[in-house]
C-alpha cells in the first residue's frame, strides 16, 4: 500500500483526551499509516498544547473521538485548528464519530469513520494524497469517493499491526497505578479485544458495534506490551469494553504476559455476567498479576438493572464480591447514579448498600455522581420512559439532556457533583468524600437517610489516579482541572 514517489502526505493523528492513558487510538492508526508510506505525527492535547507548526504542515488532520468528553473538546479546538491551517482535510474518527456524524459535519469534518478504523483511515488519507499530487497510487483496494456522504462504521476483520508510539509523549507523564501504601507504577495500555458482544442499553459501544467483536492477535498485543515495557511501564491497562468477551482469548494472553513480565501488573474490565460464568478464572486473573478488575454494576436495583438490559442482577453481584474476596483479588465497582427512575429515596439506599458492603474505598468517588448520558443512536431511546423525560438532542453537548420528573432529584445531583468537586480538589480520603456526599441526607428532614455505619473492607484498594467510568453527563465546562480529576465524560 506505498504511495507512489510524489504522492508524500503529512498526516496529524489527534488526541483530545483518553481517560488519562497515552492514546491506543493514535498509536496504532500511526503505524497503519507510517506502514503505507505516509509521514505521520501525533499530538496528545490532553498532555500538550496545540502545536501549530504540526498542524501547520498537515495535508491530513485526524482527530480521534472515542468518548463523550474526547468529542466535545474535539469540536472545541475546532476553531484553532481551522485558523492555523484551513485547507487540510479533516477526519474524525473513533466510537463517537458516527454517533454525532450530523454535528460534526456541520463543524467540518469531511470524512467520519468508525469501528474498525485503521484501514479505512490509510484509504482516506490515500484519496487526499491521490488529490494534492494530482496523482493515482497504487491501491490494495479500489479507490473511494474522496467525500464521504454519510457516517462510515467498518467492522472488517484488520489484520492488526503493532502500534507505533514513539511520537506520544512519555508514558510517565499519564495516569499511575496508585498501590496500598502509596507507591505508583508507571501504566501502559493496550487492546486485546474491541467491541462487544453484549447488547446494555445504555452502552455507546452498542449503536456502533451491533453486539459484535473483534479479536487483537495476541502477538499484537503482547509485542505492544513489551515495548512499552521498555519505555518504562509497570502496569498494563486492557482498554477492552469486555476483556472475557473472549474468554480463552484472554486466558491466554494474560498467562502469556505474566510468563513473559512476570514483575508487571494489569488491569481489565468485566462484565458482571461473565464474572460469574468463568468464576474459575478469578483465581487466574490473581496469579497472573491482575491489581483489580473494574466491573459495570450500575445499580442495586433489579429493576434498574432489567431496564439497562445488563443482564446481571444484584445478588449476582453480591457472589462476585464474595468470589473476589475469597480470592484475595481487587474489584472496582462503577455505577449510573442518577438515572430518570433515580428518587431521593433510592440515592440514600444506594449510599447505605455501598457503606453495608464495605465498598467505600472499592469505589471511585466520581461514581458517586455519575448521571445517565443518553447519545445518538442509544437504545435508551427505546423506553417510553425515557422518551418522556428527554429533550431535543444537543448538538453543543453532543446528548439528549433529561429532566428528572422530581426537581429535588436534579437539585440533589448537582450537590452531590458539587460535594464530590469540593472533595477532590482538597485531595480528600475516598471514605472522607462519601461521607461528605452521604451527609447531604441530613438536609431533608422529611427524607432522611438511613445511618448505617461506614465498614470499611481489610485491605487497601490499588486503583489508577484518573479513574475509569462512563455512561455519564458533562457538569461543568471542559477545563483541564475537571478532565483531571474524573468529573465529566
Amino acid at each position: 500500500m506505498l504511495l507512489r514517489e510524489g504522492c508524500r502526505l503529512n498526516v496529524l493523528l489527534i488526541s483530545t483526551y483518553e481517560l488519562g492513558r497515552q492514546p491506543f487510538g493514535l498509536a496504532s492508526p500511526a503505524a497503519w499509516l507510517r506502514n503505507a508510506g505516509f509521514d505521520v505525527d501525533c499530538l496528545d492535547l490532553s498532555r500538550d498544547d496545540l502545536d501549530e507548526s504540526k498542524v501547520r504542515q498537515a495535508g491530513f488532520i485526524a482527530l480521534y473521538v472515542p468518548m463523550h468528553t474526547a468529542t466535545r473538546l474535539s469540536v472545541q479546538v475546532l476553531p484553532a485548528i481551522r485558523r492555523i491551517n484551513p485547507t487540510a482535510h479533516l477526519c474524525f474518527y473513533g466510537l463517537y464519530a458516527p454517533l454525532n456524524s450530523a454535528r460534526l459535519r456541520r463543524v467540518g469534518a469531511q470524512t467520519i469513520l468508525g469501528g474498525e478504523f485503521e484501514h479505512e483511515l490509510v484509504l482516506a488519507a490515500q484519496r487526499v494524497a491521490a488529490r494534492h499530487a494530482n496523482a493515482t497510487p497504487r491501491y490494495e483496494q479500489p479507490a473511494q469517493p474522496l467525500q464521504r456522504t454519510e457516517a462510515v462504521v467498518s467492522l472488517d476483520r484488520l489484520k492488526f499491526v503493532v502500534p507505533d508510539r514513539h511520537r506520544l509523549p512519555d508514558l510517565a507523564r499519564y495516569a499511575r497505578l496508585e498501590e496500598p501504601g502509596g507507591e505508583q507504577r508507571i501504566a501502559g495500555n493496550t487492546e486485546a479485544s474491541r467491541g462487544c458482544k453484549h447488547l446494555c442499553r445504555h452502552c455507546p459501544v452498542v449503536p456502533v458495534y451491533q453486539g459484535r467483536f473483534r479479536i487483537v492477535p495476541q502477538e499484537v498485543a503482547l509485542e505492544d506490551i513489551t515495548r512499552q515495557v521498555e519505555m518504562g511501564a509497570q502496569h498494563i491497562t486492557f482498554g477492552d469494553p469486555d476483556f472475557f468477551n473472549g474468554i480463552r482469548h484472554a486466558i491466554s494472553i494474560v498467562t502469556a504476559l505474566h510468563r513473559a513480565h512476570p514483575a508487571l501488573s494489569y488491569d481489565v474490565t468485566i462484565k458482571v455476567e461473565h464474572l460469574l460464568k468463568y468464576c474459575e478464572h478469578i483465581r487466574t486473573l490473581r496469579d497472573t498479576g491482575c491489581a483489580f478488575v473494574t466491573t459495570a454494576v450500575e445499580s442495586f436495583d433489579d429493576r434498574m438493572l432489567a431496564r439497562l438490559e445488563k443482564g446481571h442482577t444484584c445478588a449476582d453481584f453480591l457472589r462476585v464480591l464474595d468470589l473476589f474476596r475469597k480470592q484475595g483479588l481487587a474489584l472496582a465497582p462503577t455505577f449510573v447514579a442518577f438515572t430518570p427512575w433515580t428518587t431521593f429515596a433510592s440515592y440514600g439506599q444506594f449510599l447505605s448498600t455501598i457503606a453495608r458492603l464495605g465498598l467505600v474505598e472499592s469505589v471511585a468517588p466520581v461514581q458517586l455522581g455519575i448521571r445517565l448520558l443518553i447519545p445518538e443512536g442509544s437504545r435508551l431511546l427505546g423506553l417510553d420512559e425515557v422518551r418522556s423525560v428527554v429533550g431535543a438532542f444537543s448538538e453543543t453537548q453532543l446528548f439528549y439532556p433529561w429532566t428528572h420528573p422530581d426537581p429535588r432529584v436534579d437539585t440533589l445531583y448537582a450537590e452531590v457533583q458539587k460535594g464530590i468537586r469540593e472533595g477532590l480538589l482538597k485531595k480528600e480520603s475516598r471514605a472522607g468524600i462519601f461521607s461528605r456526599v452521604r451527609a447531604l441526607g441530613c438536609e431533608d428532614s422529611e427524607h432522611r437517610w438511613p445511618e448505617v455505619p461506614l465498614r470499611i473492607a481489610p485491605g487497601a484498594i490499588p486503583y489508577l489516579t484518573e479513574p475509569w467510568y462512563c455512561c455519564a453527563e458533562p457538569t461543568e465546562n471542559l477545563s483541564a482541572t475537571s478532565r483531571a480529576s474524573g468529573e465529566v465524560i
